[in-house]
């Protein structure tokens, strides 16, 4: 649905994206991530059809980005990080603006609000002035926007920055529930938001792509040792010593409910542990494995990561 091959943009000496290369599958919620200036929102610009390339082609939704401008932008929905809104409109009125300039017939567009506005939660508040409603809500207003024309694809930049907890957690949802439908690009500076909110992500720094995948993809492919986190009725250093003692155990770290062990890359003793914990009598209550977080996985790929 998405496509980016060797994409380049230049200004002047300052290359701002290098020769950058992913793919989103459709109906995918997909992460990208990098420091300020890694080249996020260029790339967003880029295939949204505001910015040129220098070299490279992008695809989205099956047009080129860059000899099939009109189709792509027919078929993709924008939310930039500042979202351009008319105060001294209503919500309704502004939408229904927003839907004569994206060239919806004068027939659906009375529909296409209405759906819109219940998409997008803005029932309540739908004959309100838009400078009169909170922050949530005006990013509520902004996707609708990005929504109006029922488009395959929508790029958000940052569409939780600058809300209160309780607002992200709703825009989080609003987000997930578009999933399916639609296959979703979103820049992010939250990464508990990436596991919350996104399948996979790309991570791109100086304009380069760092990493690109699944989320168990990459935390598989960055964990350098295997493990699992073991929660037992008994505890204390002691059943840490012990633990130790396992045969193919490298490392055993006690955690606040239970016990962290980890061997090197590429064994197998899941059965050994098991079994060990069984024999001693320790009360084996939950087993699962250890996982990479998205902050280990983004400081890795970042700091001392490789360059895809």
């Amino acid at each position: 649905m998405i496509e980016v091959e060797n994409l380049t943009k230049k200004y002047g000496d300052l290359v701002a994206v290098n020769n950058l290369s992913f793919k989103v599958e459709k109906g995918k919620i997909w992460g990208l991530l990098g420091p300020n200036a890694a080249g996020k929102t260029t790339t967003m610009r880029i295939l949204t059809g505001y910015l040129p390339a220098t070299e490279g082609r992008a695809r989205v939704a099956g047009f080129d980005v860059f000899e099939e401008t009109n189709e792509v932008k027919k078929n993709i929905g924008y939310l930039p990080e500042n979202v351009p809104l008319y105060p001294e409109m209503t919500v309704q009125s502004f939408l229904s603006f927003v839907a004569e300039i994206k060239q919806i017939p004068g027939t659906k567009r009375k529909e296409a609000v209405i759906k819109t506005i219940e998409i997008s939660g803005l029932e309540s508040v739908k004959g309100r002035l838009i400078k009169n409603i909170s922050r949530g809500f005006k990013q509520r207003v902004g996707i609708a926007q990005s929504l109006i024309h029922d488009p395959p694809v929508l790029i958000l930049d940052e569409p939780t920055s600058s809300l209160d907890p309780a607002q992200i957690i709703e825009i989080r949802g609003l987000i997930k529930s578009l999933k399916g439908e639609r296959t979703i690009i979103l820049s992010t500076h939250i990464l508990a938001e990436v596991t919350q909110v996104c399948d996979g992500v790309v991570i791109i720094n100086e304009g380069r792509l760092m990493a690109s995948g699944s989320l168990e993809e990459l935390t598989s492919s960055f964990r350098k040792k295997e493990g699992v986190f073991i929660r037992l009725r008994k505890s204390g250093q002691e059943i840490a010593h012990l633990l130790s003692s396992i045969p193919g155990v490298e490392k055993v770290t006690p955690e606040d409910d239970g016990f962290s062990l980890e061997w090197g890359k590429g064994k197998n003793i899941q059965d050994n542990i098991t079994k060990f914990i069984v024999d001693k009598e320790l009360g084996l209550v939950e087993m699962k494995p250890l996982a990479l977080n998205i902050e280990e996985l983004y400081l890795s790929v970042i700091s001392g990561g490789r360059e895809q």
